[in-house]
Protein backbone atom coordinates (compact mmCIF):
# COMPACT_ATOMS: atom_id res chain seq x y z
CA UNK A 1 0.00 0.00 0.00
CA UNK A 2 1.06 3.58 -0.69
CA UNK A 3 0.40 6.19 1.99
CA UNK A 4 -0.67 9.75 1.22
CA UNK A 5 -1.00 12.32 4.01
CA UNK A 6 -3.72 14.99 4.18
CA UNK A 7 -3.83 17.99 6.52
CA UNK A 8 -6.99 16.51 8.03
CA UNK A 9 -5.64 13.00 8.25
CA UNK A 10 -4.10 10.06 6.41
CA UNK A 11 -5.29 8.06 3.41
CA UNK A 12 -4.06 4.65 2.28
CA UNK A 13 -4.57 3.49 -1.27
CA UNK A 14 -3.09 0.86 -3.59
CA UNK A 15 0.07 2.04 -5.37
CA UNK A 16 -1.51 1.52 -8.81
CA UNK A 17 -4.01 4.29 -7.96
CA UNK A 18 -1.27 6.86 -7.31
CA UNK A 19 -0.84 8.27 -10.81
CA UNK A 20 -4.57 8.82 -11.31
CA UNK A 21 -4.91 10.12 -7.74
CA UNK A 22 -2.15 12.69 -8.26
CA UNK A 23 -3.87 13.96 -11.42
CA UNK A 24 -7.17 14.34 -9.61
CA UNK A 25 -5.52 16.22 -6.75
CA UNK A 26 -3.92 18.65 -9.18
CA UNK A 27 -7.36 19.36 -10.64
CA UNK A 28 -8.85 20.03 -7.20
CA UNK A 29 -6.98 23.27 -6.54
CA UNK A 30 -8.96 23.98 -3.39
CA UNK A 31 -7.79 20.71 -1.83
CA UNK A 32 -4.27 20.86 -0.39
CA UNK A 33 -2.34 17.69 0.27
CA UNK A 34 1.21 16.65 0.99
CA UNK A 35 3.02 13.44 0.16
CA UNK A 36 6.32 11.84 0.94
CA UNK A 37 9.34 11.41 -1.33
CA UNK A 38 8.47 7.83 -2.31
CA UNK A 39 5.08 8.97 -3.61
CA UNK A 40 6.65 11.77 -5.65
CA UNK A 41 9.28 9.40 -7.05
CA UNK A 42 6.60 6.89 -8.05
CA UNK A 43 4.64 9.56 -9.94
CA UNK A 44 7.82 10.64 -11.71
CA UNK A 45 8.76 7.08 -12.63
CA UNK A 46 5.31 6.36 -14.04
CA UNK A 47 5.61 9.32 -16.37
CA UNK A 48 6.75 7.78 -19.67
CA UNK A 49 8.63 10.98 -20.53
CA UNK A 50 10.78 10.72 -17.39
CA UNK A 51 11.55 7.02 -17.26
CA UNK A 52 14.46 6.08 -15.06
CA UNK A 53 17.29 4.42 -16.99
CA UNK A 54 17.69 0.77 -15.99
CA UNK A 55 20.81 -1.30 -16.50
CA UNK A 56 20.57 -3.21 -19.74
CA UNK A 57 22.08 -6.69 -20.03
CA UNK A 58 25.56 -6.06 -21.47
CA UNK A 59 25.15 -8.38 -24.43
CA UNK A 60 22.01 -6.57 -25.63
CA UNK A 61 23.20 -2.96 -25.31
CA UNK A 62 24.18 -2.84 -28.97
CA UNK A 63 21.29 -5.00 -30.15
CA UNK A 64 18.26 -3.07 -28.95
CA UNK A 65 17.15 -0.03 -30.91
CA UNK A 66 16.60 3.24 -28.99
CA UNK A 67 12.81 2.81 -28.78
CA UNK A 68 13.30 -0.79 -27.56
CA UNK A 69 15.56 0.49 -24.77
CA UNK A 70 12.75 2.87 -23.77
CA UNK A 71 10.33 -0.07 -23.72
CA UNK A 72 12.81 -2.03 -21.60
CA UNK A 73 13.00 0.85 -19.09
CA UNK A 74 9.21 1.04 -18.95
CA UNK A 75 8.84 -2.71 -18.38
CA UNK A 76 11.50 -2.55 -15.67
CA UNK A 77 9.69 0.29 -13.93
CA UNK A 78 6.49 -1.75 -13.82
CA UNK A 79 8.26 -4.81 -12.43
CA UNK A 80 10.21 -2.78 -9.86
CA UNK A 81 6.96 -1.31 -8.51
CA UNK A 82 5.10 -4.65 -8.73
CA UNK A 83 2.69 -3.34 -11.35
CA UNK A 84 1.30 -5.16 -14.35
CA UNK A 85 1.18 -3.61 -17.81
CA UNK A 86 0.36 -4.04 -21.48
CA UNK A 87 3.12 -3.66 -24.06
CA UNK A 88 0.95 -2.84 -27.06
CA UNK A 89 3.54 -1.87 -29.67
CA UNK A 90 2.57 -2.55 -33.26
CA UNK A 91 3.48 -5.95 -34.62
CA UNK A 92 7.04 -6.05 -35.94
CA UNK A 93 8.60 -3.66 -33.41
CA UNK A 94 10.26 -6.46 -31.42
CA UNK A 95 8.17 -7.07 -28.32
CA UNK A 96 9.75 -10.53 -27.89
CA UNK A 97 13.34 -9.34 -27.57
CA UNK A 98 12.27 -6.58 -25.18
CA UNK A 99 10.72 -9.16 -22.86
CA UNK A 100 13.78 -11.40 -23.15
CA UNK A 101 15.91 -8.41 -22.11
CA UNK A 102 13.65 -7.95 -19.09
CA UNK A 103 13.95 -11.63 -18.14
CA UNK A 104 17.73 -11.41 -18.33
CA UNK A 105 17.76 -8.29 -16.15
CA UNK A 106 15.59 -10.01 -13.52
CA UNK A 107 17.14 -13.46 -13.68
CA UNK A 108 17.28 -15.00 -10.22
CA UNK A 109 18.53 -18.31 -8.91
CA UNK A 110 15.78 -20.94 -8.56
CA UNK A 111 13.29 -18.55 -10.15
CA UNK A 112 11.25 -19.55 -13.20
CA UNK A 113 9.45 -17.34 -15.71
CA UNK A 114 6.47 -18.38 -17.81
CA UNK A 115 5.48 -17.30 -21.32
CA UNK A 116 2.01 -18.26 -22.56
CA UNK A 117 1.62 -17.78 -26.31
CA UNK A 118 -0.40 -19.04 -29.30
CA UNK A 119 0.76 -22.52 -30.34
CA UNK A 120 1.99 -21.14 -33.67
CA UNK A 121 4.69 -18.96 -32.05
CA UNK A 122 5.96 -20.99 -29.08
CA UNK A 123 8.97 -22.21 -31.08
CA UNK A 124 9.68 -18.66 -32.17
CA UNK A 125 9.92 -17.71 -28.48
CA UNK A 126 12.32 -20.60 -27.95
CA UNK A 127 14.47 -19.57 -30.92
CA UNK A 128 14.59 -15.92 -29.82
CA UNK A 129 15.56 -16.95 -26.29
CA UNK A 130 18.33 -19.21 -27.60
CA UNK A 131 19.57 -16.46 -29.93
CA UNK A 132 19.60 -13.53 -27.49
CA UNK A 133 19.78 -15.21 -24.09
CA UNK A 134 21.31 -18.69 -24.41
CA UNK A 135 22.19 -18.54 -20.69
CA UNK A 136 18.49 -18.83 -19.87
CA UNK A 137 17.69 -22.51 -19.49
CA UNK A 138 14.52 -22.79 -21.54
CA UNK A 139 11.94 -25.53 -22.07
CA UNK A 140 8.90 -25.65 -24.36
CA UNK A 141 5.93 -27.54 -22.99
CA UNK A 142 5.03 -29.76 -25.95
CA UNK A 143 4.54 -33.46 -26.50
CA UNK A 144 2.24 -35.66 -24.45
CA UNK A 145 0.51 -34.57 -21.26
CA UNK A 146 2.86 -36.84 -19.33
CA UNK A 147 5.93 -35.18 -20.88
CA UNK A 148 4.60 -31.69 -20.14
CA UNK A 149 3.74 -32.65 -16.56
CA UNK A 150 7.29 -33.96 -16.08
CA UNK A 151 8.76 -30.62 -17.19
CA UNK A 152 6.42 -28.74 -14.83
CA UNK A 153 7.40 -31.05 -11.97
CA UNK A 154 10.99 -29.89 -12.52
CA UNK A 155 10.13 -26.25 -13.21
CA UNK A 156 12.70 -24.95 -10.73
CA UNK A 157 15.47 -26.30 -13.00
CA UNK A 158 14.49 -23.88 -15.76
CA UNK A 159 14.74 -20.10 -16.11
CA UNK A 160 12.00 -19.93 -18.72
CA UNK A 161 9.05 -22.16 -19.58
CA UNK A 162 7.05 -21.59 -22.77
CA UNK A 163 3.59 -23.04 -23.28
CA UNK A 164 0.55 -22.51 -25.45
CA UNK A 165 -2.86 -21.38 -24.24
CA UNK A 166 -4.31 -24.76 -25.19
CA UNK A 167 -1.65 -26.71 -23.27
CA UNK A 168 -2.07 -24.47 -20.24
CA UNK A 169 -5.79 -25.24 -20.14
CA UNK A 170 -5.08 -28.97 -20.23
CA UNK A 171 -2.23 -28.87 -17.69
CA UNK A 172 -3.76 -26.50 -15.15
CA UNK A 173 -3.66 -29.00 -12.29
CA UNK A 174 0.13 -29.34 -12.64
CA UNK A 175 0.54 -25.58 -12.07
CA UNK A 176 -1.20 -25.49 -8.68
CA UNK A 177 1.93 -25.56 -6.52
CA UNK A 178 4.07 -23.41 -8.81
CA UNK A 179 4.85 -19.72 -8.30
CA UNK A 180 6.57 -17.96 -11.22
CA UNK A 181 8.69 -14.82 -11.12
CA UNK A 182 7.31 -13.15 -14.26
CA UNK A 183 4.35 -14.44 -16.26
CA UNK A 184 3.92 -13.06 -19.78
CA UNK A 185 0.90 -13.45 -22.04
CA UNK A 186 1.77 -13.08 -25.72
CA UNK A 187 -1.14 -12.10 -27.99
CA UNK A 188 -3.11 -11.36 -24.82
CA UNK A 189 -6.28 -10.79 -26.84
CA UNK A 190 -6.67 -14.54 -26.37
CA UNK A 191 -8.17 -13.75 -22.94
CA UNK A 192 -10.48 -10.98 -24.17
CA UNK A 193 -13.54 -13.03 -23.16
CA UNK A 194 -13.29 -13.02 -19.37
CA UNK A 195 -15.74 -15.91 -19.14
CA UNK A 196 -13.68 -18.23 -21.34
CA UNK A 197 -11.74 -21.18 -19.96
CA UNK A 198 -8.52 -19.67 -21.33
CA UNK A 199 -9.01 -16.38 -19.48
CA UNK A 200 -9.88 -18.14 -16.25
CA UNK A 201 -6.91 -20.50 -16.58
CA UNK A 202 -4.20 -17.85 -17.00
CA UNK A 203 -5.64 -15.86 -14.10
CA UNK A 204 -5.19 -18.67 -11.56
CA UNK A 205 -1.48 -19.07 -12.33
CA UNK A 206 0.54 -17.60 -9.46
CA UNK A 207 3.31 -15.14 -10.37
CA UNK A 208 5.03 -12.21 -8.66
CA UNK A 209 4.79 -10.07 -11.80
CA UNK A 210 2.41 -10.21 -14.76
CA UNK A 211 2.72 -8.62 -18.20
CA UNK A 212 0.67 -8.76 -21.39
CA UNK A 213 1.74 -8.31 -25.02
CA UNK A 214 -0.85 -7.38 -27.62
CA UNK A 215 -1.15 -4.88 -30.41
CA UNK A 216 -4.92 -4.86 -29.91
CA UNK A 217 -5.90 -4.45 -26.22
CA UNK A 218 -9.44 -3.74 -27.46
CA UNK A 219 -10.70 -5.50 -30.59
CA UNK A 220 -14.46 -5.18 -30.25
CA UNK A 221 -15.62 -4.48 -26.69
CA UNK A 222 -14.44 -2.50 -23.66
CA UNK A 223 -14.89 -5.64 -21.57
CA UNK A 224 -11.80 -7.03 -23.34
CA UNK A 225 -9.68 -4.34 -21.74
CA UNK A 226 -11.19 -5.15 -18.35
CA UNK A 227 -10.34 -8.84 -18.80
CA UNK A 228 -6.66 -8.14 -19.53
CA UNK A 229 -6.37 -5.83 -16.52
CA UNK A 230 -8.19 -8.38 -14.37
CA UNK A 231 -5.28 -10.69 -15.19
CA UNK A 232 -2.61 -8.03 -14.66
CA UNK A 233 -3.90 -6.31 -11.51
CA UNK A 234 -7.16 -7.77 -10.14
CA UNK A 235 -9.53 -5.11 -8.76
CA UNK A 236 -7.69 -2.28 -10.54
CA UNK A 237 -10.83 -1.68 -12.62
CA UNK A 238 -13.16 -3.20 -10.03
CA UNK A 239 -15.40 -6.18 -10.65
CA UNK A 240 -16.78 -6.58 -14.15
CA UNK A 241 -20.24 -5.49 -12.97
CA UNK A 242 -18.72 -2.32 -11.48
CA UNK A 243 -16.71 -1.69 -14.65
CA UNK A 244 -19.76 -2.22 -16.84
CA UNK A 245 -21.86 0.18 -14.78
CA UNK A 246 -19.18 2.86 -14.37
CA UNK A 247 -17.45 2.76 -17.77
CA UNK A 248 -18.68 0.32 -20.39
CA UNK A 249 -22.36 1.28 -20.59
CA UNK A 250 -21.84 5.06 -20.16
CA UNK A 251 -19.08 5.12 -22.80
CA UNK A 252 -20.66 2.80 -25.37
CA UNK A 253 -24.35 3.47 -24.84
CA UNK A 254 -24.38 7.10 -23.67
CA UNK A 255 -21.13 8.30 -25.30
CA UNK A 256 -20.11 9.73 -21.94
CA UNK A 257 -16.88 11.63 -22.66
CA UNK A 258 -16.13 12.22 -19.00
CA UNK A 259 -16.28 8.49 -18.22
CA UNK A 260 -14.08 7.78 -21.25
CA UNK A 261 -11.55 10.39 -20.15
CA UNK A 262 -11.46 8.95 -16.64
CA UNK A 263 -10.86 5.42 -17.93
CA UNK A 264 -8.08 6.62 -20.25
CA UNK A 265 -6.35 8.43 -17.38
CA UNK A 266 -6.54 5.33 -15.20
CA UNK A 267 -5.05 2.87 -17.68
CA UNK A 268 -2.58 5.10 -19.57
CA UNK A 269 0.37 4.61 -17.15
CA UNK A 270 0.09 0.84 -17.63
CA UNK A 271 -0.13 0.70 -21.44
CA UNK A 272 2.71 1.44 -23.85
CA UNK A 273 1.58 1.62 -27.46
CA UNK A 274 3.76 2.74 -30.37
CA UNK A 275 3.24 2.43 -34.10
CA UNK A 276 5.99 1.96 -36.66
CA UNK A 277 5.48 5.54 -37.81
CA UNK A 278 6.21 6.70 -34.24
CA UNK A 279 9.70 5.20 -34.29
CA UNK A 280 10.60 5.52 -37.98
CA UNK A 281 13.89 7.22 -37.17
CA UNK A 282 14.97 4.03 -35.39
CA UNK A 283 13.96 1.72 -38.24
CA UNK A 284 15.72 1.13 -41.56
CA UNK A 285 14.07 2.76 -44.55
CA UNK A 286 11.57 0.64 -46.47
CA UNK A 287 11.14 1.07 -50.19
CA UNK A 288 7.88 0.13 -51.87
CA UNK A 289 7.27 -0.29 -55.56
CA UNK A 290 3.94 -1.20 -57.11
CA UNK A 291 4.28 -3.11 -60.37
CA UNK A 292 1.23 -2.97 -62.65
CA UNK A 293 0.78 -5.96 -64.93
CA UNK A 294 -1.47 -6.53 -67.94
CA UNK A 295 -3.19 -9.88 -68.35
CA UNK A 296 -2.40 -12.17 -71.22
CA UNK A 297 -4.94 -12.12 -74.09
CA UNK A 298 -6.59 -15.45 -73.22
CA UNK A 299 -6.43 -14.59 -69.51
CA UNK A 300 -8.14 -11.25 -70.16
CA UNK A 301 -10.84 -12.96 -72.23
CA UNK A 302 -11.58 -15.42 -69.42
CA UNK A 303 -11.75 -12.55 -66.92
CA UNK A 304 -14.26 -10.64 -69.05
CA UNK A 305 -16.44 -13.73 -69.48
CA UNK A 306 -16.43 -14.40 -65.74
CA UNK A 307 -17.25 -10.74 -65.03
CA UNK A 308 -20.15 -10.73 -67.50
CA UNK A 309 -21.51 -13.90 -65.93
CA UNK A 310 -21.44 -12.33 -62.45
CA UNK A 311 -23.07 -9.08 -63.67
CA UNK A 312 -25.82 -11.05 -65.43
CA UNK A 313 -26.55 -13.02 -62.24
CA UNK A 314 -26.69 -9.87 -60.13
CA UNK A 315 -28.97 -8.01 -62.55
CA UNK A 316 -31.58 -10.75 -62.23
CA UNK A 317 -31.66 -10.67 -58.43
CA UNK A 318 -33.84 -8.61 -56.15
CA UNK A 319 -32.69 -7.37 -52.74
CA UNK A 320 -33.93 -10.47 -50.93
CA UNK A 321 -32.19 -12.81 -53.36
CA UNK A 322 -29.01 -10.75 -53.15
CA UNK A 323 -28.92 -11.09 -49.35
CA UNK A 324 -29.40 -14.84 -49.57
CA UNK A 325 -26.76 -15.25 -52.28
CA UNK A 326 -24.00 -12.99 -50.96
CA UNK A 327 -21.72 -15.93 -50.08
CA UNK A 328 -22.03 -17.20 -53.63
CA UNK A 329 -21.23 -13.68 -54.91
CA UNK A 330 -18.05 -13.60 -52.79
CA UNK A 331 -17.13 -16.99 -54.24
CA UNK A 332 -17.53 -15.59 -57.76
CA UNK A 333 -15.35 -12.57 -56.88
CA UNK A 334 -12.69 -14.96 -55.55
CA UNK A 335 -12.76 -16.72 -58.92
CA UNK A 336 -12.04 -13.37 -60.60
CA UNK A 337 -9.04 -12.89 -58.31
CA UNK A 338 -7.79 -16.40 -59.13
CA UNK A 339 -8.03 -15.67 -62.86
CA UNK A 340 -5.95 -12.54 -62.25
CA UNK A 341 -3.26 -14.65 -60.60
CA UNK A 342 -3.28 -17.53 -63.05
CA UNK A 343 -6.29 -19.16 -64.79
CA UNK A 344 -4.69 -22.55 -64.09
CA UNK A 345 -6.02 -22.13 -60.54
CA UNK A 346 -9.51 -22.66 -61.97
CA UNK A 347 -9.02 -24.43 -65.31
CA UNK A 348 -6.64 -27.38 -65.64
CA UNK A 349 -6.99 -27.34 -69.43
CA UNK A 350 -6.10 -23.63 -69.76
CA UNK A 351 -3.44 -23.20 -72.45
CA UNK A 352 -2.68 -19.49 -72.25
CA UNK A 353 -0.26 -17.61 -70.00
CA UNK A 354 -0.60 -15.39 -66.93
CA UNK A 355 0.72 -11.83 -67.05
CA UNK A 356 1.11 -11.75 -63.28
CA UNK A 357 3.00 -15.07 -63.15
CA UNK A 358 5.40 -13.95 -65.90
CA UNK A 359 6.05 -10.62 -64.14
CA UNK A 360 6.49 -12.34 -60.77
CA UNK A 361 9.07 -14.81 -62.09
CA UNK A 362 10.95 -11.97 -63.83
CA UNK A 363 11.04 -9.93 -60.60
CA UNK A 364 12.26 -12.95 -58.65
CA UNK A 365 15.03 -13.69 -61.14
CA UNK A 366 16.21 -10.07 -61.16
CA UNK A 367 16.38 -9.88 -57.37
CA UNK A 368 18.07 -13.27 -57.04
CA UNK A 369 20.70 -12.18 -59.56
CA UNK A 370 21.33 -9.11 -57.39
CA UNK A 371 22.02 -11.35 -54.41
CA UNK A 372 18.73 -10.83 -52.54
CA UNK A 373 16.71 -13.20 -50.40
CA UNK A 374 12.99 -13.01 -51.13
CA UNK A 375 9.77 -13.48 -49.18
CA UNK A 376 6.78 -14.06 -51.43
CA UNK A 377 3.28 -14.12 -49.96
CA UNK A 378 0.06 -15.35 -51.55
CA UNK A 379 -3.43 -16.02 -50.25
CA UNK A 380 -3.70 -18.97 -52.65
CA UNK A 381 -1.51 -21.93 -51.69
CA UNK A 382 -2.16 -23.42 -55.14
CA UNK A 383 -0.52 -20.30 -56.63
CA UNK A 384 2.54 -20.95 -54.48
CA UNK A 385 2.72 -24.45 -55.97
CA UNK A 386 2.67 -23.03 -59.50
CA UNK A 387 5.42 -20.53 -58.66
CA UNK A 388 7.49 -23.21 -56.94
CA UNK A 389 7.34 -25.43 -60.02
CA UNK A 390 8.48 -22.50 -62.19
CA UNK A 391 11.41 -21.76 -59.88
CA UNK A 392 12.86 -25.28 -59.59
CA UNK A 393 15.07 -24.83 -62.68
CA UNK A 394 16.75 -21.79 -61.05
CA UNK A 395 18.50 -24.10 -58.59
CA UNK A 396 18.22 -21.77 -55.59
CA UNK A 397 17.05 -22.82 -52.12
CA UNK A 398 13.23 -22.69 -51.92
CA UNK A 399 11.32 -22.81 -48.65
CA UNK A 400 7.55 -23.07 -48.26
CA UNK A 401 5.19 -22.42 -45.35
CA UNK A 402 1.44 -23.05 -45.62
CA UNK A 403 -1.23 -24.01 -43.15
CA UNK A 404 -0.26 -27.65 -43.72
CA UNK A 405 3.31 -27.08 -42.46
CA UNK A 406 3.84 -28.35 -38.90
CA UNK A 407 4.65 -25.65 -36.34
CA UNK A 408 8.07 -27.08 -35.44
CA UNK A 409 8.90 -27.48 -39.14
CA UNK A 410 8.02 -23.79 -39.72
CA UNK A 411 10.64 -22.66 -37.22
CA UNK A 412 13.24 -25.01 -38.70
CA UNK A 413 12.64 -23.57 -42.17
CA UNK A 414 12.80 -19.98 -40.88
CA UNK A 415 16.08 -20.75 -39.13
CA UNK A 416 17.55 -22.35 -42.26
CA UNK A 417 16.45 -19.41 -44.42
CA UNK A 418 17.87 -16.84 -41.99
CA UNK A 419 21.15 -18.76 -41.77
CA UNK A 420 21.79 -18.64 -45.51
CA UNK A 421 24.24 -16.05 -46.81
CA UNK A 422 23.24 -16.54 -50.42
CA UNK A 423 20.10 -15.82 -52.51
CA UNK A 424 17.02 -17.87 -51.59
CA UNK A 425 13.26 -17.60 -51.78
CA UNK A 426 10.58 -18.24 -49.19
CA UNK A 427 7.02 -18.92 -50.43
CA UNK A 428 4.49 -18.19 -47.70
CA UNK A 429 0.72 -18.38 -47.46
CA UNK A 430 -0.77 -15.21 -45.96
CA UNK A 431 -2.72 -16.97 -43.21
CA UNK A 432 0.11 -19.18 -41.95
CA UNK A 433 2.94 -16.70 -42.57
CA UNK A 434 1.08 -13.77 -41.07
CA UNK A 435 1.23 -15.50 -37.70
Amino acid sequence: MLTVFFIIGKLQLPAYRSFYFAKEMRKANSLHFSSNESFNQLIKDLNKNELKQNKLPDKLKNVLRPYQKEDFNWLNTLVNYNFGGILADEMGLGKTIQVISLLLAHQKKDSTNLVVAPASVIYNWENEAQKFAPELKTAVLVGTKKERTQILANASKYDLLITSYQSLNRDLEAYQKLVFNIQILDEAQNIKNHQSITAQSVKVIKAHHKLALTGTPIENKLSELWSVFDYLMPNFLGSYLDFKKKFELPIIKDEDEEAEKQLVEMVTPFILHRLKKDVLNDLPAKEEEIVYVNMGSKQSELYKLQTQKLIAELSCQGDAEFKRAHFEIFAQITKLREICCDPHLLYENYHGNSGKLIATIDLIKANLENGHKILLFSQFTSMLEIIQNKLRKLKVPIFVITGATAKKERQDKIHQFNSLDKPAIFLISLKAGGT
